[in-house]
């Protein structure tokens, strides 16, 4: 008998863009690669007019959507696609949101849809990532295990912060790490005493909204806290949205989980498999 072939796995260079996040390169009717960045806090993907243009597809303004970003909600138009590629990654046709500016240089993002049965690797210290189904494979020596529950796609970690208890997103998508004004309140009255330095957030729709930037208490997730961290914390229009602005919650970004090693979100397993850089 001949030997099982082995599972061909879909590995590709990854960079890291202006703003820190992860691209993905993805094929769009079997063009491209373009390189989406992957964005864990966003259901739907989405491309700049760009993308349209190389394509050779109208941007269409009678089939418009609704596009939520964290500081703002926009009416976009839409191209029609036959079938976006990137790893097991699949999807068959559908409508693609155009997007002003995906910010950090990237050609749009890449949302949870079609990922949720997916096991995502990235190894920032090798500048790769994999995108393959999930066989629920336990996680290797060196790795920590930091369960998560999935909410309407979003991954989603009970955290505490210093001592307050709160929600932590796993958000991909964003630069850096953003807190609502419960979490800011709550700690307020926790520690009664903190610095604040004016901020503003810029989202996908390019509005902006201003924060306060606080040093944070330790933010523990799982096994693993991180220290020294700077949140900004405002009204964000992405907590209305999500109904999350009467408990602490926290969108963790690329500045806490690009200090990982490696980083895997298992979503079949509802787990980050994580593991940490020598001297972090």
């Amino acid at each position: 008998m001949a030997p099982a072939s082995v599972e061909q796995r879909w590995v590709a260079p990854t960079d890291r863009d202006g703003i820190g996040r992860i691209w993905v390169p993805v094929r769009i009717n079997d063009k491209g690669p373009f390189q989406l960045a992957l964005d864990t806090g966003a259901t739907h993907t989405a491309v700049i007019a760009s993308v349209a243009a190389r394509l050779g597809l109208a941007v269409s303004e009678s089939h418009q959507v609704m596009l939520r970003g964290v500081t703002g909600s926009a009416t976009v138009p839409t191209i029609a696609i036959e079938g976006l590629v990137a790893g097991d990654l699949d999807l068959p046709s559908r409508r693609l949101p155009i997007i002003a500016n995906a910010l950090g240089g990237a050609d749009g993002i890449l949302g949870t849809e079609g990922l949720l049965d997916k096991r995502i690797t990235i190894d920032f210290h090798n500048g790769s990532i994999t995108i393959s189904r999930s066989h629920h494979e336990r996680a290797e020596s060196g790795f920590v295990v930091i369960p998560f529950r999935l909410d309407d796609g979003l991954a989603i970690i009970d955290a505490l912060i210093g001592k307050v208890p709160a929600k932590a997103v796993i958000d991909t998508g964003g630069q850096g790490t953003i807190g609502n004004v419960a979490l800011h309140e709550s700690l307020l009255r926790r520690y009664r005493k903190e610095t604040v330095v004016p901020d503003g957030i810029v989202g996908v729709t390019l509005d902006v909204q201003l924060g306060n930037r606080i040093d944070m208490p330790p933010i523990v997730l799982g096994s693993v806290a991180f220290g020294h961290v700077q949140v900004t914390t405002g009204d964000m229009e992405i907590f209305r949205a999500w109904h999350m602005t009467r408990e602490p919650v926290v969108l963790i970004g690329m500045d806490v989980l690009g200090l990982f090693d490696t980083l895997i979100i298992d979503y079949a397993r509802r787990e980050l498999q994580v593991r940490v850089s020598h001297g972090t």
